[in-house]
């Protein structure tokens, strides 16, 4: 072969990614400022998270006010992480295709406001009534002490059901407008609980509690603030008249299943963990708190980023084999980025657990015990990082029966994993298994979406189409 024609072959998948970014560059470019914007906006959210943190853990230490607060706010907490990711994935795409065909997005607004607030107040009485019996007769499964401190502040965290469905709902119509700042307001809630704790240094479980509704309400009005003002006078309508309703209940109800799902690998890993002895557990969340950061910034800076413009793309009539290149390159660059913090974070492992954690009861050996169940957990960030592309770009396609059964599919691989893994490994066994929930939704999505897309559109799709043309 002659130099020169070795040179050219391999120039040639340069120049055909070149060729792809020029045909999309309008929607690489979107996404690329999306996604750094969304980053630095997540940055800064999870640095406020960090500082409350350190206010906390400086007022508290390992306090039974810490357990007690921590118990409450996550279980108050589930239903709105369903809510608010069901949400974001079924209202996004409706309110840029009705922006796009001019339909009537106010009228379908005001009555989706009017209906959150009802089932807000709803389920905060529900939640109270549940909790507050729970705790009355002792079948909380908490010690008499926490449970006392946890039914003193039920009162207080039962207000942040309302605040935070109502949250959520004007996070996602801003995400919908492309109005990222909304990533930005979420440093509110932390910082405000950082201040008030600090700010109060006697005032027991009082500080958490208020300190946190204060920071859902600073951060809800945040929202509102920026919305114009016909949309502020907006008032909310008991009503559920509008024609956009059965467009979305179709998706919302198999996205709530498919999330139900998706959050049983959480409570699988809890009891295998809890089957391994004393110390399982707490190695095992330990080690998720700091992939969290990581997963955390990943998630919402891609899925925030790709989901209005793959949206939009959809509503300009602008799919095909012209999204799917998109979300293609996407989610092989994505990939490649979580190799990359993968590597990166294998080697940091030990300074990351002994920067945050390591202190009084919190030894060397823990260290090095966590660091190691972190690193078992990493092999999840490539598969993670390039299967948020594809779940928006499955998003914006309404193909939710794509999203669900890829929840099973994770649910599935998360037992399986579990079972065949923890025998051997033990925790670490739990935290690898993850990556068979990431590895085998990530290729039912690739397989579904990219390379089904591009055998249904293949030479005789494309000759059907010219010859419709050529017809009118």
């Amino acid at each position: 072969m002659r130099p020169g024609y070795a040179r050219l072959s391999f120039l040639q998948p340069l120049r055909a990614l070149g060729a792809q970014l020029r045909a999309a560059a309008p929607d690489h470019a979107a996404i690329l400022k999306g996604m750094l914007t969304v980053a630095a906006f997540v940055f800064v959210g999870k640095l406020a998270s960090a500082i409350k943190e350190m206010a906390v853990a400086y007022r508290y230490g390992l306090g039974a006010e810490v357990d007690a607060y921590q118990f409450l706010y996550t279980v108050i907490g589930w239903p709105l992480g369903v809510w608010s990711s069901v949400l974001t994935a079924v209202l996004v795409p409706l309110a840029v295709r009705l922006r796009h065909q001019q339909g009537d997005l106010a009228r379908f607004r005001s009555e989706l406001l009017g209906l959150v607030i009802v089932a807000g107040l709803a389920l905060a009485g529900l939640a109270w009534l549940v909790l507050h019996t729970l705790f009355q007769l002792g079948q909380s499964g908490l010690p008499p002490r926490l449970a006392s401190l946890a039914g003193a502040a039920l009162p207080g965290l039962i207000l942040l059901l309302p605040l935070g469905m109502l949250t959520a709902l004007q996070s996602a119509w801003m995400l919908a407008a492309e109005r990222h700042v909304n990533t930005l307001l979420e440093c509110i809630p932390p910082l405000s609980i950082g201040a008030l704790v600090m700010a109060l240094p006697g005032g027991g479980m009082r500080a958490l509690v208020w300190g946190t509704v204060a920071g859902s309400v600073l951060h809800l009005l945040s929202l509102m603030a920026p919305l114009g003002r016909h949309d502020r006078e907006r008032a909310p309508r008991l009503a559920l008249s509008s024609p956009q309703w059965s467009w979305f209940w179709q998706g919302f109800g198999i996205m709530v299943g498919g999330q139900a799902l998706m959050s049983l690998t959480v409570v699988i890993d809890q009891f295998y963990a809890a089957g391994l002895g004393t110390g399982a557990i707490a190695m095992l969340g330990y080690a998720n708190r700091i992939l969290a950061l990581i997963l955390g910034l990943a998630a919402i800076a891609v899925s925030r980023a790709t989901l209005p413009i793959f949206a939009q793309a959809q509503a300009h009539a602008q799919a095909g084999a012209h999204l799917r290149a998109v979300a293609r390159l996407w989610a092989g660059i994505l990939f490649a980025l979580g190799l990359l913090a993968m590597l990166a974070s294998h080697a940091a492992a030990p300074w990351m657990v002994r920067l945050l954690y390591e202190r009084g009861q919190f030894g060397a050996a823990d260290t090095a015990a966590v660091a190691e169940v972190l690193r078992y957990g990493l092999p999840q960030l490539p598969f993670y990082f390039s299967s948020m592309v594809l779940v928006s770009y499955a998003l914006s396609q309404r193909r939710y029966q794509l999203v669900f059964v890829s929840a099973l599919i994770g649910c599935v691989a998360k037992i399986a994993g579990n079972a065949l893994l923890v025998p051997v490994l033990g925790v670490n066994g739990i935290a690898l298994g993850t990556m068979l929930v990431y590895a085998s939704t990530g290729l039912f999505f690739w397989h579904a979406l990219i390379v089904r897309g591009a055998r249904d559109e293949g030479p005789a799709g494309s000759r059907g189409r010219a010859a419709g043309k050529r017809r009118t």
